[in-house]
């Protein structure tokens, strides 16, 4: 992969790095830790208590799907420092440009993805 290239990825994923922060943070989690402030919007009148324990789920849901996405971010951009970014971590062969460019977090080639799912 070309240098150039590289770098726009890296733009591109720092900038989801940023927005990933933001959207924990606005859903009331810590993107630094495992912590989850009391979830304001959520009511914990007692009639309310299953509606309430729901969008308690749904808000963790949500908050579970950002921390992956940061880690997945946050590992993509290690291994651009590590110079291991666009190698398989499965196989050791170059990760298509294509399917970093689809997906720059990716860390396995098309192949070894097809064969692990």
């Amino acid at each position: 992969m070309d240098a150039e290239t590289q770098q726009r990825l890296r733009a591109e994923l720092e900038a989801g790095r940023r927005d990933l922060i933001d959207e924990l943070r606005a859903l009331g989690a810590d993107p630094d830790s495992d912590r989850v402030r009391q979830l304001d919007a959520v009511d914990d009148n007692f009639a309310d208590s299953a509606s309430a324990t729901a969008e308690r789920a749904e808000r963790l849901a949500l908050i579970d799907q950002a921390t992956d996405r940061l880690a997945d971010t946050q590992h993509a951009l290690q291994r651009m420092d590590d110079g291991r970014y666009g190698i398989c971590e499965h196989c050791g062969k170059p990760i298509a440009t294509s399917r970093l460019e689809a997906r720059p977090m990716s860390v396995l080639c098309v192949e070894c993805a097809a064969a692990m799912s």
